[in-house]
């Protein structure tokens, strides 16, 4: 795992330095509460970096807790895909998972309290009513007709809420606070609700289930959260964590303390709206390459560590702001370059034949497993009659600036010899099917021996050798920066991903999954757990260069 002793966490690291400084507080507890209906994206990498990130620089603990208060959404298997992003981003949690609905007895008795103090009561009203006595921002709301029911009445009604005895929607548990509070959460927010569904961790008997703001300050004073670190658009939710806890008279209660959330932009970052990719069929799955969940970037190709270092170098702010998609693409790429292995791969084939090559022999020739990293030494790649190219490396007539194969061009095949194109050969439709080459055998490696340059090096593989690879080739999943904005159906790219048949060098068929490569001029690329033995799926990580901003 990252070492995070260095990390700044901002405004955040401040206020924890002053409360271990002033003895407020001892250590430090926080925790990371994602409600399991859905895959974790890379927004949530951003809070469970902070979190188990401050954690570990106070050497305090971070607890994984699942705030599972609603049996409607709610899924074993996002809870297990939760724990498995969590553990492949490098952090800990042996003894470490806790779920919210563990403390259903608590948090009713809880509520029990409240009742009995008068602070909260059954209402009747309806949702279209219950909107309508709300107010708006600019208007105070209204009492409800409910609201002055004593506290025993108040318990019965609640006791008879969790038995099973009304339907949904008959009625709620709400606080009495103040209908004309200017902060729409302050005026008699719901506590708790009818819900006559078993629930996926604890199973049946439950028929009212806490609503998320006033179980989640409970569950952190539980555990001793001394620390609640969460997103901008709780901050308005703040007041009534507070008062929660306040009413409860919980001694030595949690601080919540907002920050901004990641936002990428091409991107979503809304679970429904990711579910609803998955769903319609748009993607295939969650772990689709094109997704920007934890899950979904690691089948694409990238790494924890580049996750981690993105997400903490987007800095950890009080005001909301967009990163550029190229950042994360950036950082990737900077990782590879380092560490992948380099490869030769033709995506679109076409065949060449060294016409002045003896048939039936082979050259085997050494190139560098990887020139950033020299002590891993070099691999034998083999020269032959009949060669693969791309077809893109080829025209019948060149462009101004075009280095690569034409008639009468000679160019370098990187790491084997220089070739010079002599013909071609079409098919009926007048596409090229074959090109023609003669190749100088004083130039092994790539080098003249009277010294003349070529312009161009292209990649090649030799036609016996080469293994049948398909290429899945990505782009941006929307059209515009930010999808979140309307109907993002009406945005989605339906060209963002491109399946492509051709070939890689042999030694790639021992690829293992999660195992990157650069294949020369291609990009970089990661097995994908579609690929069988003798049918190998490459996904392109990202390109070599920043094509991305060119585009726009």
């Amino acid at each position: 795992m990252m070492d995070f002793k260095e990390i700044n966490f901002g405004f955040i690291d401040e206020i924890i330095k002053n409360d271990l400084e002033s003895g407020e507080q001892v250590t430090i507890a926080t925790r990371f509460p994602p409600e399991p209906n859905g895959y974790l994206h890379i927004g949530h990498a951003k809070a469970i970096a902070v979190n188990f990130g401050l954690a570990s620089k106070y050497q305090g603990t971070c607890k994984l807790r699942f705030d599972d208060t609603n049996p409607l959404k709610e899924d074993m298997k996002y809870v297990n895909s939760i724990k498995e992003d969590i553990s492949w981003l490098g952090f800990n949690l042996d003894n470490n998972v806790f779920y919210a609905s563990e403390y259903f007895e608590k948090i009713y008795e809880c509520a029990r309290t409240l009742v009995k103090d008068g602070k909260a009561y059954v209402c009747e009203l309806s949702p279209e009513e219950m909107r309508e006595y709300r107010g708006t921002l600019t208007t105070p709301g209204k009492n409800s007709p409910y609201r002055e029911r004593g506290p025993e009445e108040n318990l019965k009604l609640l006791e008879e809420m969790k038995a099973g005895v009304y339907e949904e929607g008959s009625m709620v548990l709400r606080l009495k606070i103040d209908m004309s509070s200017p902060n729409l959460n302050l005026r008699d927010p719901i506590i708790y609700r009818i819900i006559k569904e078993s629930h996926h961790h604890v199973g049946p008997g439950w028929n009212i289930y806490p609503m998320y703001d006033f179980a989640h300050p409970i569950e952190d004073a539980i555990e001793g959260i001394t620390h609640s670190l969460c997103s901008l658009e709780f901050e308005d939710h703040r007041p009534l964590y507070e008062y929660v806890l306040d009413s409860l008279d919980w001694k030595n209660p949690p601080k919540q303390r907002e920050f901004a959330r990641l936002n990428i932009n091409y991107t979503l970052m809304s679970k429904r709206k990711l579910l609803a990719l998955v769903e319609e069929g748009i993607v295939s799955g969650w772990d689709d390459p094109r997704m920007p969940t934890i899950a979904g970037l690691r089948r694409r190709g990238y790494t924890r560590d580049s996750i981690i270092k993105f997400v903490l170098e987007a800095g950890i702010a009080k005001s909301n702001s967009t990163i550029d998609l190229s950042q994360l693409e950036a950082t990737i790429r900077e990782e590879l370059n380092y560490n992948a292995k380099r490869a030769m791969g033709v995506i679109e084939p076409l065949k060449v034949v060294v016409t002045n090559f003896p048939e039936n022999e082979v050259e085997w020739l050494e190139i560098d497993i990887n020139p950033e990293q020299p002590e891993l030494g070099k691999r034998k790649i083999p020269f032959s009659r009949e060669l693969y190219v791309e077809k893109d490396d080829f025209v019948i007539e060149a462009p101004k600036g075009y280095r690569r194969l034409f008639p009468g061009n000679e160019v370098r095949f990187k790491g084997a010899y220089y070739l010079k194109c002599n013909d071609y050969k079409c098919n009926d439709l007048g596409e090229v099917t074959e090109v023609y080459c003669t190749y100088d055998k004083n130039t092994k490696g790539g080098w003249s021996e009277d010294g003349r340059k070529v312009q161009g090096t292209i990649h090649w593989l030799a036609k016996e050798y080469a293994v049948k690879a398909q290429y899945r080739l990505f782009d941006k999943l929307f059209n515009i920066p930010n999808p979140e904005s309307g109907d993002f159906h009406e945005n989605i790219n339906m060209n963002s991903l491109e399946i492509k048949n051709g070939y890689v060098e042999a030694f790639m068929k021992e690829a293992e999954l999660g195992e990157s490569y650069q294949l020369l001029r291609k990009g970089y690329f990661t097995l994908d757990n579609d690929s069988e033995k003798g049918n190998l799926v490459f996904n392109r990580v990202v390109s070599l260069k920043d094509s991305f901003n060119k585009k726009r």
